[in-house]
């Protein structure tokens, strides 16, 4: 619990401060890990209703539900997402296969949209990006190469 001070001045000469704890209210996700934790902390810092927050991310009241509860959201909806919580809630890793990973994630993008952008086949990506097999040296260097032009 956070402590917020509460100041009074009925004398400009005169300043009365007193402790006030603040009361967190029922489920508020002090420290989240989920997508749907992220989404239910900013809401609630907003004093949104899930109708009002799904109005913002432009889904059903029913997905900020599922959500909230630890139904993953489908990759159509992480950008909206992320602009309804101003910030990226998970990190990026440092290699190129991770970057192009993160790059998918918040941009929304299936494996056919990702292989389109890039100009390889979707198939192969997605056999890179879930371990399957590793790309070449030519391609290595083909997905850098995207990464440092990619918007």
């Amino acid at each position: 619990m956070g402590v917020a001070t509460f100041s009074y001045q009925p004398f400009p000469a005169l300043e009365l401060s007193v402790p006030r704890t603040s009361i967190l209210r029922a489920g508020y996700p002090e420290n989240p890990h989920t997508i749907g934790e992220h989404i239910r902390k900013r809401r609630m810092d907003l004093g949104l209703l899930q109708r009002e927050a799904a109005n913002k991310i432009g889904v059903q009241k029913d997905s900020i539900y599922n959500w909230e509860r630890g139904v993953q959201p489908e990759l159509r909806f992480m950008p909206k997402i992320i602009d309804f919580l101003g910030y990226v809630p998970f990190g990026c890793q440092d290699d190129i296969l991770g970057k192009l990973a993160y790059y998918k994630l918040i941009s929304g993008l299936s494996y056919k949209e990702l292989g389109a952008k890039v100009g390889i086949h979707y198939e192969q990506l997605q056999a890179w990006l879930t371990g399957r097999t590793k790309p070449n040296k030519k391609s290595f260097c083909r997905l850098k190469e995207f990464l440092q032009t990619a918007p």
